[in-house]
């Protein structure tokens, strides 16, 4: 696998006329080389790939890294660059990703290879993992499956009185004792006013009776994702909350309707946002339909009103939209689809009629 995505990578440097590239974000070198580890980077040129990392991962690297000749060296791993073999040269043009170097880095790297021209690359990464394989989408599915049991279980910790942070921490071990490696962002639980926050990060905050309670969270298997919203309501809900929820709902079915491979992710937008602003809550609804999951919480293709992306089969996209109202509350509803020639296919089970506990 990892073999195969490294070859992708070196057909695209070709393409851009890159003698090599240097993989530092940790995410992309795993993606790449299957290495989970906090420290490394990956080399790579036409005639040959190499991985560098320090004693610390020795054993690690050795047993995880496909598709590349591990090297464990001592000191800063930007000062080692000038040994690795396949940059020696004069004149050849080196990618790196710049999105993710700092300055730092960027003069450590330009300083330990004087007689290399650097290019940032990062345009070579952009669509990469957006179209997954079929042992991706296994991955994927787990996530999503996780995520959902760990939302059933956690409606039966809802009541008055209990903290948003605690019940955070209740999904995060829930996730991890069903096999997620770690919790695919920093999970949300968003009650009362916060729900409003369409990235309320849990806080110490109690539920009360009333409240909207946002949790918006994913797991990880195997480095690939889930992301999963759902709204409810602690007590019964009033004639407002089941009118916006209402709304939200109407909107979430009517964008994963419009999903399909072929179509501008823009339209897929426009089909939840066309329905919310007809309901007078457009100006609510302040961020994009979704995003593309898969290695990376957030990747292609967009699915936003300013996106340029067309949908293609096995892309897997958050169709997320949701009204948050200032001081009172919100709501955001979200799964997980894929990308089919005849449709998309919601991989989430989880409930989504609106929930008084």
């Amino acid at each position: 696998m990892s073999t195969s995505r490294i070859n992708e990578l070196r057909a695209k440097c070709r393409a851009a006329n890159l003698d090599a590239i240097i993989v530092t974000n940790m995410e992309q070198v795993r993606y790449l080389t299957g290495f989970s580890g906090d420290s490394g980077m990956l080399v790579l040129s036409g005639h040959g790939a190499e991985f560098l990392t320090d004693f610390r991962f020795t054993d690690q690297a050795k047993k995880q890294v496909r598709g590349a000749r591990v090297s464990i060296v001592t000191g800063d791993l930007y000062v080692n660059l000038k040994e690795v073999a396949i940059l020696k040269g004069r004149n050849q043009r080196v990618g790196f990703c710049g999105d993710h170097l700092s300055v730092t880095n960027r003069d450590k790297l330009a300083a330990n290879l004087p007689e290399a021209l650097p290019v940032n690359a990062d345009s070579l990464f952009a669509e990469m993992g957006w179209v997954k394989d079929t042992a991706e989408l296994t991955n994927i599915r787990k996530a999503v499956e996780i995520s959902d049991t760990v939302f059933r279980r956690i409606l039966e910790l809802v009541r008055p009185g209990v903290r948003e942070n605690e019940l955070a921490a209740e999904m995060e071990y829930q996730m991890m004792m069903l096999g997620s490696e770690k919790p695919a962002f920093d999970t949300i639980v968003a009650s009362g006013y916060r729900a409003a926050m369409p990235h309320g990060v849990a806080s110490a905050k109690r539920l009360e009776k009333g409240d909207f309670v946002t949790f918006d969270f994913g797991a990880r298997v195997n480095g690939f994702v889930s992301d999963i919203t759902r709204t409810v309501v602690v007590g019964k809900a009033t004639p407002r909350q089941k009118k916006i929820y209402g709304i939200v709902l109407k909107a979430q079915l009517a964008g994963i309707r419009r999903v399909r491979a072929g179509v501008a992710a823009k339209a897929v937008d426009e089909a939840c946002r066309s329905l919310i602003k007809k309901a007078g809550y457009g100006k609510e609804f302040g961020h994009g339909t979704g995003h593309g999951i898969g290695f990376f919480i957030h990747m292609g293709p967009r699915v936003s009103a300013i996106s340029k992306d067309k949908l293609k089969p096995n892309n897997v996209i958050t169709i997320e939209p949701g009204i948050y109202i200032s001081g009172w509350g919100g709501v955001r509803i979200e799964d997980d689809v894929l990308v089919t020639r005849t449709g998309g296919k919601v991989l989430n089970r989880a409930p989504k009629n609106l929930l008084e506990l």
